[in-house]
């Protein structure tokens, strides 16, 4: 039986987005069903996930008897049977990973809920908020630090699971506001991974979708 994994419309779906850059970069065969998370449809087909899956949500990854609904533990299964190197070896830099990995799941102190990944293809996006600004910014400077004290390339030095979590934010916070020029590692770092081949294969189908526009924006 094939890895299935149930993903969501590519310009609505950040959680499925870092679980498929996952498996995609460790190699990992599976077949994707993309589920249509727009409404008014959301509603029923998330209903049909739900029959399998507790959460009723994407990403879910059934893989034989498993099924894995939680986008980080997709992640983690991803590194744990592709190989193991999403994750460093010395156990303080895999600590960096997993509490930078952790912040961004938690929703960056409520800044990804206030700007959606959806909202990063609207034609015309809306000036950040003051309380927006100051959080991107203390995103930026952990980020900068972290790059700095490891010298790069990547968040703890090769590419990790911290690095994918953080493609849908960079791509919702820097949509609407380009506020990298302080930052310059920052800016390099999310430069090289917009231009990995999986990301921008993601982002290729995203950009050509009708934007989803969500209520309260």
């Amino acid at each position: 039986m094939p890895r299935i994994l149930y993903s969501g419309t590519r310009n609505a779906s950040s959680w499925a987005f870092r679980a498929w850059l996952a498996l995609k970069e460790q190699g990992i065969e599976f077949e994707e069903r993309v589920v249509d998370i727009r409404k008014p449809q959301r509603f029923a087909n998330l209903a049909r996930i739900g029959e399998f899956s507790p959460p009723a949500a994407v990403p879910v990854l059934v893989d034989a008897d498993a099924v894995i609904y939680d986008s980080l533990a997709i992640m983690e299964y991803a590194n744990d049977i592709g190989g193991g190197s999403l994750l460093p070896v010395d156990p303080r830099e895999r600590a960096q990973a997993r509490s930078l990995v952790a912040w961004q799941h938690a929703g960056l102190s409520n800044l990804c809920p206030r700007l959606s990944f959806e909202s990063a293809f609207y034609p015309q996006r809306r000036a950040m908020t003051d309380d927006e600004a100051a959080d991107a910014d203390r995103l930026f400077r952990a980020l900068e630090a972290s790059l700095r004290r490891t010298g790069g390339p990547f968040l703890v030095g090769a590419l990790s699971l911290a690095d994918l979590a953080f493609v849908p934010t960079m791509i919702r916070v820097v949509s609407h506001a380009d506020r990298l020029e302080t930052w310059p590692s920052t800016a390099a770092w999310h430069e090289r991974l917009m231009v990995r081949p999986f990301v921008r294969e993601w982002m290729e189908e995203a950009v050509r979708l009708p934007p989803v526009v969500l209520d309260g924006y």
